[in-house]
């Protein structure tokens, strides 16, 4: 039955910026799917919702911490996951973070922390994990990506950055480990109601803007994300490497 080969029975996954918006959604739709969930948060009472939605679905969460803004976070983040759950089969590099300015007030530190976050951070975890992957012949990666993986956005040049890097980072593990049976796609969410769009939905005129040119005529929801997820996660994308999957209610086609 086809349905099977997007089952995730006995599989374990991390899932980084796990307590809120698209990465509880994943989290959660993960372990509908038969995957056990190392959930994680910067502090682990954040994280309670996440494991709740998790725990009722009959799968086991348990949550991992650190702050992927520092260097080591993570090394302690793979290794509290594999001591938890003994594996990591499949990795999704969800957690991100944006800072506004334009190109020409952008501060270094803002630029330093959001490339740390959203790139470096995701390198290693990818690094660790793929480790793992490799020596057993067999992993999932799922790298979360962004419409400015294509695009260049306004006055948020770190962010675009991270994300166009994000693409290329994809890729080229791909190439390497494809042959080994590791997997690495990436998912490029459209405009969805995150903490990270907060600003653009409260601007009346951006908000107007990008609804006009969405087709589907709504901001997406972290619901939107989870179906792709799971494939991207199981035995049905098993020849899909190195791709980013958008899913935009058809922003990028307009």
């Amino acid at each position: 039955m086809i349905l099977n080969s997007f089952m995730l029975d006995g599989k374990v996954a991390l899932v980084t910026g796990a307590n809120s918006g698209l990465g509880a959604a994943i989290a959660v739709a993960l372990a509908e799917a038969g995957a056990d969930v190392a959930v994680h948060s910067r502090c682990a009472e954040a994280a309670s919702e996440s494991i709740a939605g998790v725990t009722a679905t009959g799968r086991r969460g348990e949550v991992v911490t650190g702050d992927l803004a520092r260097s080591d976070a993570a090394r302690s983040i793979v290794e509290q996951a594999v001591e938890k759950f003994g594996r990591i089969d499949i990795l999704i590099n969800n957690a991100g973070m944006i800072r506004r300015a334009p190109a020409v007030d952008f501060s270094e530190t803002d630029w330093a922390e959001v490339l740390e976050v959203n790139l470096s951070s995701v390198f290693r975890l990818c690094q660790l994990a793929g480790r793992g992957m490799l020596e057993r012949g067999g992993g999932k990666i799922v790298n979360i990506a962004s419409l400015l993986s294509f695009q260049g956005g306004i006055t948020v040049p770190a962010y675009t950055a991270s994300k166009s890097g994000i693409a290329g980072l994809t890729k080229a593990l791909a190439n390497e480990w494809a042959r080994h049976g590791v997997n690495v796609n990436a998912i490029a969410p459209g405009y969805m109601e995150t903490d990270n769009t907060a600003a653009l939905r409260a601007d009346e005129t951006r908000n107007r803007q990008i609804l006009e040119r969405i087709p589907a005529g709504r901001w997406g929801a972290s619901a939107d994300i989870a179906g792709a997820a799971v494939f991207l996660s199981s035995d049905a994308s098993c020849y899909m490497h190195g791709h980013i999957l958008v899913v935009d209610g058809g922003w990028m086609g307009r």
